[in-house]
């Protein structure tokens, strides 16, 4: 991609991803690589900026991720942000050791505003803290712009040479004007321009694929997920009929997602492309027929909808290129991007199944964060309620029925589901209307799921045994943690007494209150 660009390099830290995001969010495009990228690299990307994360490390330790001077001596600006921040004073001259007093969670911190990174900043502000080294005396050439109580050096700079060194996190929520930071940062003293946008990058990549498919053709695994919702849309504007979608419907979709999903690609939606919708729920459920354990389902799901995605591939013959839905974070969290430990594997990074006879893979998203993602569906008129749908697991409600998968628990999983988001969504217009802004307690996720548990009821005059239904809703940023919703009372009321009176098979509603961790988000 031929743009200004400022690399992220990544001593370990745990906010990579959100440091990148955050220079994004300015307008300007970044990219992670490990601090084991040789220099001559750098050079070559002929970055406007660089910003050096955090990491676990003593930057004094023998062995400690580290990185040359010659770095400093780009003539390219640089940022250091905590561990970052050190190693810039290390390595130039200054001193770093244990600090005193460790600091850790929101402080307030004193900063010099006569400094490029904080003229727009508050002379006392709050920042996020997490250190047990500090800065006990800066290099040659660089003041000290920032201080707290506890921490002599919060920020230091030398303006001359454009290098800035800032032990806090300025990416994180916590650090209340943060985001001036970095903005100051990007497009103050590197000078960025702030031309990367939605509208730039749709246009740019439809060219591209134009350019590199000419007449091929393309096949795409759709699943109605956001990520290949936008990866389609990108391939249909820019070659229409040479794209195929395979949807695999395994019936394990939330209520009317696959009818959904086919008003959008199919014959009467909005994309020029060929779409072919395999519905193939009875196969499934008979496969997991008898099957309890929860890993020996996602297997079954997984490997099913890599069979039936062969046999619909060997239908169409060769095609030039396969696409997927890869994003940044599944190319980050793979361990192909940045220092970081791998989080988790991706079925779609890294390697090409053998069962499609292609020439080369196309990744149209392969550079964007989630957030942009849905941007880019914006950009493309596909309907937000496809962009904004809750984050969904590929094996789908198999892991929101604890136990068996059957027929039967599917349509009370998708029926008690649809009425809980149903009144939840419900609750949260009507309190945006009256408030003119969303509740605090609205949920990021939110679902229902069907317990392997059964238990006697009473209902009109009736004996039952019926299962019992489990909601979950929860408030977080990234996934990695979470912390149960607190949804009003009467909504919960509301929520269980249409379920247990319009869902056949349902005498009970739980309310899940487990955060993650030490639970999941998921069920299963």
């Amino acid at each position: 991609m031929n743009q200004e660009k400022v690399i992220v390099i990544d001593f370990g830290g745990q906010y990579n991803q959100l440091v990148a995001r955050r220079v994004r969010e300015c307008n300007v495009y970044c990219e992670i690589y490990s601090y084991k990228t040789p220099i001559e690299q750098i050079k070559a990307m002929n970055p406007k900026g660089i910003i050096l994360t955090g990491g676990p490390n003593s930057c004094y330790e023998e062995g400690a991720p580290t990185c040359t001077k010659e770095l400093f001596e780009l003539g390219v600006p640089v940022l250091g942000l905590c561990y970052g921040a050190q190693l810039m004073q290390h390595v130039l001259g200054g001193k770093v050791e244990k600090a005193p007093v460790r600091e850790y969670g929101k402080t307030e911190t004193f900063v010099d505003k006569s400094s490029a990174l904080f003229g727009d900043v508050s002379e006392k502000t709050i920042v996020w803290m997490s250190h047990f080294d500090y800065i006990s005396q800066v290099a040659p050439g660089f003041k000290i712009v920032a201080h707290t109580a506890d921490c002599p050096v919060a920020a230091a700079e030398c303006a001359e040479k454009n290098l800035y060194a800032i032990q806090f996190h300025p990416e994180v929520l916590h650090t209340q004007e943060g985001t001036k930071m970095l903005h100051n940062f990007v497009r103050g003293v590197c000078g960025c321009a702030g031309t990367w946008k939605m509208d730039a990058f749709v246009e740019n990549t439809i060219k591209e694929i134009r350019e590199k498919v000419g007449n091929g053709k393309v096949l795409l695994a759709l699943s109605g997920g956001v990520d290949s919702s936008v990866a389609a849309g990108l391939l249909s504007r820019a070659i229409g009929k040479q794209l195929t979608c395979v949807f695999v419907d395994h019936g394990l979709l939330r209520k009317n997602e696959g009818d959904e999903v086919e008003s959008v690609f199919g014959p009467e939606g909005q994309f020029d492309l060929n779409f072919i919708r395999v519905n193939a729920q009875e196969r499934y459920y008979s496969k997991l027929a008898g099957v309890t354990e929860p890993e020996a389902k996602r297997k079954i799901i997984g490997e099913e909808f890599i069979r039936v995605f062969e046999e619909e591939a060997k239908k169409i013959g060769a095609v030039d290129f396969l696409a997927q839905g890869t994003i940044y974070p599944d190319v980050v969290e793979s361990g192909l991007g940045g220092e970081s430990a791998v989080i988790k594997s991706h079925h779609n990074v890294g390697g090409l199944p053998d069962f499609v006879d292609f020439k080369e893979i196309i990744e149209p998203l392969r550079d964007l964060f989630k957030d942009e993602v849905r941007k880019a569906g914006l950009e493309l008129g596909i309907p937000e309620h496809l962009v904004f749908r809750q984050p969904f697991p590929g094996p789908g409600l198999g892991i929101r029925i604890i136990g068996e998968v059957t027929g039967d628990k599917v349509r009370i999983v998708q029926d008690a589901d649809y009425i809980y988001r149903e009144e939840v969504d419900k609750a949260v217009e009507a309190y945006k209307k009256e408030n003119g802004k969303a509740p605090a307690w609205m949920p990021n996720q939110y679902f229902a799921a069907l317990t392997n548990m059964r238990s006697v009821g009473v209902m009109g005059d009736e004996r039952t045994y019926d299962y019992a239904v489990a909601l979950r809703a929860v408030n977080t940023i990234d996934f990695m943690t979470a912390e149960s919703a607190e949804i009003p009372f009467e909504v919960l009321q509301t929520v269980m007494s249409r379920i247990i009176n319009e869902v056949r098979g349902v005498n009970r509603v739980f309310y899940d209150l487990t955060s993650k961790p030490p639970g999941t988000i998921e069920f299963e």
